[in-house]
């Protein structure tokens, strides 16, 4: 909202179905009821991409076709929002979007798009300085129990009985998810079969199109035993090996799959900054669900260690943002599952779905090495009985 009547392009990121469009519109109708000139372009409609790939001209006209009266709002000092939803189907939107802000500033753009791959490697530095971008993520824990129509107060304390109700919706969100329609769904079967329309939708869209992918069925297999390692460390060369491609298209998939917002090669932290780049990384994706019916095929009962922590890596990028959340690995295996980085204050937290398989030699190591106090023990299960032992809504 505060970037709204800036002269800024506003542009939504995120994968499909999180609720780009939704943000949109509500954006839409805010603008409307204060009287605002406003306009939504769907580049899912081949037309118009035809019309805003014929240039900044041609998208002026058209805006005049529709009806908007640019002398009018000249003279009243107004501009008209416009909305382009899925950006990254124009031939060149870096370049039609640089000339509508330095030649138009009566138009104001909100844009999203759903394959940031695509989207970067079309927006050139010409942009630079007249963006705002936003990651947009499927709903976090908070945002879900609000779908829900749950009421939790995080900042009152709670009684025992509250405490239990918030596990289990805790684990609700874990089996299936946080897509927004998902969460919206009662039936399991209807959350499942909605599931898979997602992830063929991608398949179809993100990856045939968009990224020319010619063996989809090996990229399907990449992405199938990517979802069962969650949580554990990547190796190339094993996938490569694994599934029977090079190792470069191996890289090729996965910055795919990462820049549309599937999953993210989580860095290990180190205080020597050539080590942190050149470790080995871990796998995540950023939805439970769409892990689980990518890896077995259905949606489960009951939540199991990988996809536990998963939920935890999800709720702490939300929360803190993608560039805060590290983990930590020694030579020798000693292993922290995440590290929260703000300045030089170092954050260890280990996520267990059960409080008593807590082991705190790796904690204790870490503080000691890098002169920290604090840490967390993030979990759902047992028995909470030290200070550092919190639930994951109270990270």
């Amino acid at each position: 909202m505060p970037f709204i009547k800036t002269r800024d392009i506003v542009i939504l990121h995120g994968a499909r179905q999180v609720g780009k469009t939704s943000i949109m519109f509500y954006l839409l109708d805010k603008l409307k009821k204060e009287k605002e000139t406003t306009f939504f372009i769907d580049l899912e409609d081949s037309r118009l991409v035809r019309i805003l790939d014929g240039g900044v001209d041609e998208f002026i006209k058209y805006l005049q076709e529709e009806g908007v009266d640019f002398g009018k709002l000249s003279s009243k000092n107004k501009k008209v929002f416009v909305f382009i939803d899925e950006i990254q189907y124009l031939q060149n939107p870096s370049s039609f979007l640089k000339l509508l802000a330095d030649h138009h500033p009566e138009i104001k753009i909100i844009t999203s798009g759903s394959s940031s791959f695509n989207i970067k490697s079309k927006f050139k530095d010409s942009l630079v300085g007249r963006t705002v971008n936003f990651d947009i993520y499927n709903l976090s824990f908070i945002e879900f129990l609000q779908f829900n129509e749950y009421f939790f107060n995080p900042n009152q304390a709670l009684t025992e009985k509250k405490t239990d109700e918030l596990k289990k919706k805790f684990v609700e969100y874990l089996l299936f998810g946080g897509y927004p329609k998902i969460v919206l769904t009662p039936s399991v079967e209807m959350k499942e079969k909605y599931l898979q329309q997602i992830i063929d939708t991608y398949i179809k869209k993100d990856v045939r199109d968009l990224a020319d992918i010619k063996d989809i069925n090996k990229f399907n297999r990449l992405m199938e035993i990517l979802a069962a390692q969650s949580g554990q460390l990547l190796n190339v060369v094993e996938l490569s090996n694994t599934i029977g491609i090079a190792k470069q298209t191996v890289e090729s998939y996965l910055f795919i799959l990462e820049q549309t917002y599937i999953i993210k090669l989580l860095r290990p932290h180190s205080s020597n900054l050539r080590a942190e780049l050149t470790k080995m990384p871990k796998i995540f994706f950023f939805d439970t669900g769409l892990m689980q019916m990518l890896w077995m095929k259905q949606l489960q009962k009951d939540v199991i260690g990988s996809v536990f922590e998963t939920g935890i890596f999800c709720e702490l990028v939300k929360k803190y943002g993608i560039d805060k959340v590290y983990f930590w690995r020694t030579a020798d295996k000693k292993e922290i599952d995440f590290v929260l980085k703000n300045g030089k204050k170092l954050l260890p937290i280990e996520a267990k779905y059960n409080f008593a398989q807590f082991d705190d030699t790796a904690i204790k190591y870490f503080l000691d090495k890098y002169k920290q106090k604090d840490y967390h023990i993030v979990s759902i299960k047992g028995e909470k009985k030290i200070d550092i032992a919190v639930y994951p809504w109270e990270l």
